[in-house]
């Protein structure tokens, strides 16, 4: 899911977007990128959560294309 200009920043983003982008295998969670109030942008690895720069809606989808892409092979 990606909301497009306009909505609310979440903060502490400021950039205007809200997203929710997530790679599942069997009903499980592998990989995702999202934004949250009280959080910011972040990724999450596995069970693992750290933080992600948002440098923009074509980068954000490049980068969870690559990451994507790792976890396929």
């Amino acid at each position: 899911m990606l909301n497009a200009r306009g909505h609310e920043s979440i903060p502490p983003t400021s950039h205007g977007f809200k997203y929710r982008l997530v790679y599942a295998r069997d009903g499980r969670r592998v990989l995702g990128f999202d934004n949250e109030r009280g959080k910011g942008d972040h990724m999450h690895l596995g069970s693992e959560e750290r933080p992600y720069r948002f440098r923009g809606v074509t980068q954000l989808l490049e980068d969870f294309a690559v990451e994507v892409g790792k976890r396929r092979k």
